[in-house]
């Protein structure tokens, strides 16, 4: 039987960590932008390998710490909400909904089924806004001429 108090409840509860985590990864887009262009600023006059590599695994650092940061707020939510089952680790749980591995070894409890998908929902979501981040990232310094292209000029 439908349950519309539990399904509405576990809805609104994954909304609201997914617009916690829109927010936070909208925050590391301004970060993301920051240190794209101090890293090519810092590397301009390296040569274009270098200053690819180092404005990409800034741009890549920065994306990795906003997942981290995404997925630890599903395991605070999961803990307070008690979504996995008792001597479960929360913080594994959200890993395996985020990154939509699902090993199955844990379940949600039966009032909380909807949150595992909303997370993975959410972490599809986010993994593929960081794809086009990273991808923007690259074509725009691949774009950029080097300092040492515009003294040859």
């Amino acid at each position: 039987m439908f349950k519309y108090d539990l399904f509405y409840g576990q809805i609104l509860a994954g909304l609201a960590i997914c617009l916690a985590c829109i927010a936070i990864h909208s925050v590391f887009m301004a970060v993301v932008a920051w240190t794209a262009e101090s890293s090519y600023r810092f590397a301009e006059a390296l040569s274009e390998r270098v200053r690819l590599v180092l404005v990409m695994a800034g741009t890549v650092t920065a994306l990795l710490v906003a997942h981290v940061i995404e997925i630890c707020l599903w395991g605070a939510a999961y803990a307070m909400l008690d979504v996995a089952p008792k001597d479960t680790d929360a913080l594994y749980f959200a890993f395996v909904n985020y990154t939509t591995l699902g090993y199955g070894d844990v379940l949600p409890t039966q009032q909380w089924r909807l949150l595992g998908p909303t997370a993975a929902m959410c972490g599809i979501l986010m993994f593929g806004w960081s794809t086009a981040v990273i991808f923007d990232v690259l074509r725009n310094v691949a774009q950029r001429p080097s300092a040492q292209a515009a003294r040859r000029r």
